[in-house]
């Protein structure tokens, strides 16, 4: 099939199943594309079971098959979801929680890998899945960072209070560059080891984690001013927001050819378009225009996005025999959120006033999606992927699913009971204990 085939499939079917899940369903509509097309990837091969001289789960397949996910996400939809995501964050509430952000974008991540990495390693070998730490460790590495995407998808659908918002947002839009940028240093101490932990040095280490997330930060920061006094000199609506679009493309292209972490750069570029250019640089006119094209933008990229990972269960290398410890991963990644949430906050509550109950919405609401399949996707070939593979989908699904339809019940018990008080004074945090 061609490009345009493929993405007549995919447009088309995310209209119907969000017109469906508007009419019958009334879920959230990222979560609600992803139970649709997990029930029709469900359907398909209940179909090939039973009918198996039919040809439904071959056409499907060969579609999907089509699809570069890896490629169609990190190297494609991320970019535009990264910086319409950081477009709309108010930087002033942004930075007066941004300590607490940075310790669980950066310290959180590299507790929760470790953790992950070493209880899915003792949780295998136990149930006889012979797999080395340090592979184990590439799924802690994947699987930690929240998905900003699931995440700013939450406050379309539930009210939290704006301080509280703030920081999800923030450690969301963070802590997948981060993230991405410990998998990729992971995954080379893996393939360069031959998975045993020991040829990459720490200078190389280093030097990888400075190339891909300081650089990617400068590169955000250079092609968002460039983007903004190209703004500042026009007010032409139609060609400003022609500008923010070529910057996204330009950028995350450059950032990919200078292997420096593209998703950093769109954050920093989103914040200083989203905060100064859209203060000083343009006219209202145009910050209507702009802001309209990209929430629309996102809203359609988002619908595609959930789609393909309720459809991907059908080509994904999975192992049926592999679920039942996958279903034992699930809460230890959940534990690790927590601890990775709690040690931080832990350390600032000295100088920092914290109400209650705000730990375990930032727990509960850390949700998976579609970047932890692409990472998981992009792995190399050999005898641990399609586990890794398995247990990554097995925690999307139940984080996208069962955190995402319960995340609003927590919030509303949390907010009724006065756990939570929308604190709109500058430097006060509101996580607690």
């Amino acid at each position: 099939m061609s490009i345009f085939e493929i993405a007549a499939a995919l447009i088309g079917l995310s209209a119907l199943f969000g017109y469906l899940n508007h009419k019958f369903l009334k879920l959230p509509h990222t979560i609600g594309l992803v139970v649709i097309a997990l029930a029709a990837s469900l359907v398909v091969v209940l179909i090939e079971l039973l009918w198996p001289e039919t040809d439904v789960s071959e056409i499907v397949t060969g579609v999907l098959l089509g699809i570069d996910f890896h490629e169609a996400v990190m190297h494609g939809l991320l970019s535009f979801l990264l910086f319409a995501g950081a477009l709309h964050v108010d930087f002033s509430v942004f930075r007066s929680r941004s300590l607490a952000i940075a310790l669980m974008a950066t310290l959180g991540i590299l507790i929760s890998t470790f953790l992950i990495g070493w209880a899915t390693w003792v949780l295998l070998n136990f149930f006889g899945i012979e797999t080395p730490f340090i592979w184990a460790l590439v799924f802690g590495a994947l699987i930690s960072p929240t998905d900003p995407v699931a995440v700013l998808g939450l406050f379309k659908t539930v009210h939290v209070p704006a301080s509280l918002e703030a920081k999800m947002a923030g450690e969301s839009l963070f802590n997948d560059g981060v993230g991405v940028v410990v998998f990729t240093v992971v995954v080379a101490i893996a393939v360069g080891s031959g998975g045993h932990a020991g040829e990459m040095t720490v200078a190389k280490v280093a030097e990888l984690f400075l190339t891909e997330a300081v650089g990617g930060a400068i590169l955000g920061l250079v092609a968002g001013y460039i983007g903004y006094r190209a703004m500042y000199h026009i007010d032409e609506h139609n060609l400003e927001v022609l500008i923010t679009l070529a910057m996204v493309m330009v950028t995350y292209v450059v950032a990919l050819r200078l292997h420096m972490s593209g998703p950093i750069a769109m954050v920093v570029a989103g914040l200083l378009i989203g905060n100064k250019g859209m203060q000083f640089a343009v006219s209202e006119n145009t910050r209507v225009h702009i802001r309209q094209f990209w929430s629309l933008l996102d809203e359609i990229l988002n619908s595609v996005l959930f789609l393909l990972i309720g459809l991907e269960v059908l080509v994904v290398g999975h192992r049926a025999d592999h679920v039942g410890v996958a279903l034992l991963i699930v809460p230890v990644t959940i534990a690790a959120r927590w601890v990775a949430v709690f040690i931080p906050i832990t350390i600032l509550s000295p100088w920092r006033s914290f109400t209650k109950g705000a730990i375990p919405i930032l727990t509960w609401g850390g949700l998976r999606g579609g970047i932890a399949v692409a990472l998981a996707l992009s792995l190399p070939f050999n005898e641990y992927k399609s586990t890794i593979l398995t247990i990554t989908y097995a925690v999307v699904l139940f984080s996208i699913i069962v955190q995402g339809l319960t995340i609003k019940p927590l919030v509303e018990r949390m907010v009724s009971r006065g756990r939570i008080i929308d604190d709109t004074q500058e430097g006060m945090d509101e996580i607690s204990v």
